[in-house]
């Protein structure tokens, strides 16, 4: 039987979801410390886009001002990941993924700011809802991995930022040229920031210049091609037949992939307690009765889905 173009829009996000989900997964398969994790991640998938005509165009006829705009995105954008996924190697996958869904939650705060619209009483108690679940969540992992759940938090409140600063500048440029540009910008943050990150924060340290191991080689590979050049470009097609609303209700459903990933290729039900999976559970379940507010709008700025680990893009 044929399938409908709304259908098939449907089962692309719910495939590119499942490989957001994944994002998660290979960070803390790949060896590599944070940063030169997301240094290759980000350099691998510029190179990709710079084989692309239309992202070239695309550059030329964007003015001087908003490429630099963009450029200061891509560097909210580079610390995003790199906390992300220091988050995943503070503490682990099933953390990390957890963390990033409060980005909507912080989005409901930062975005009236950042766009200069009116705040939302409705948003700000959405936002507070999901405090319950945070407590758990802290109260449900051991101790040594609390300071990966400040850093995830810190993840995801740099996605409301650089999403809200996205949104603003929704029609500055083709959506794949956004993309270069900022994780171009991106990528040379964090080589000037590298020589400083041993005294900035050793955790995430690590040499730019050693060429990664073959496993590494190829989980970044398959990171940067599979995990987000491939869901980005599906997701553009996708959201030309779906509302916001329905987006945002299946990229919801992204933390909870990560987190049975994790349980079933990681095995990670073993290091937390039930309370941090009740904790999930509040926060999922305001996360996914945020789009409720905003239910009849359209996608307008897809450009925001393919740079960070939460995609928040109801506008």
């Amino acid at each position: 039987m044929p399938v409908s173009p709304h259908a098939k829009a449907q089962l692309q996000i719910h495939f590119c979801v499942l490989l957001w989900g994944f994002t998660a997964i290979l960070g803390k398969m790949i060896t590599l410390p944070a940063l030169p994790l997301v240094w290759w991640r980000m350099l691998l998938v510029v190179v990709a886009l710079a084989v692309l005509p239309s992202v070239w165009r695309g550059l030329r006829a964007m003015p001087l001002r908003t490429t630099l705009a963009y450029a200061g995105i891509g560097g909210l954008v580079a610390l995003h990941w790199l906390t992300f996924y220091g988050a995943v190697k503070l503490a682990n996958a099933s953390v990390a993924a957890t963390c990033i869904a409060l980005a909507p939650a912080f989005t409901a705060v930062v975005e009236p700011w950042l766009t200069r619209r009116p705040f939302s009483m409705r948003e700000l108690a959405f936002g507070l809802a999901v405090l319950p679940g945070v407590a758990l969540v802290v109260g449900g992992v051991p101790h040594g991995m609390r300071t990966g759940i400040a850093v995830g938090a810190v993840s995801a409140l740099l996605v409301a930022v650089f999403g809200s600063l996205n949104k603003r500048m929704v029609d500055g440029g083709d959506p794949l040229t956004v993309t270069g540009v900022e994780l171009g910008a991106g990528t040379l943050l964090l080589t000037l920031l590298a020589p400083l990150m041993p005294m900035l924060f050793p955790a995430f340290a690590g040499d730019l210049l050693v060429i990664p191991s073959l496993h590494d080689g190829v989980l970044l590979l398959v990171l940067a091609i599979v995990c987000t050049l491939l869901p980005f470009a599906l997701s553009l097609v996708a959201l030309r037949h779906l509302t916001a609303y329905g987006v945002q209700l299946v990229t919801n459903l992204e933390p909870v992939y990560a987190i049975i990933l994790a349980i079933v290729l990681l095995g990670e039900q073993r290091e937390l307690t039930p309370l941090f999976y009740l904790g999930v559970a509040i926060i999922l379940v305001a996360v996914f009765l945020h789009p409720l507010l905003d239910r009849n709008k359209r996608v307008k700025h897809p450009e925001v889905i393919g740079m960070s680990e939460a995609k928040n893009i109801v506008d």
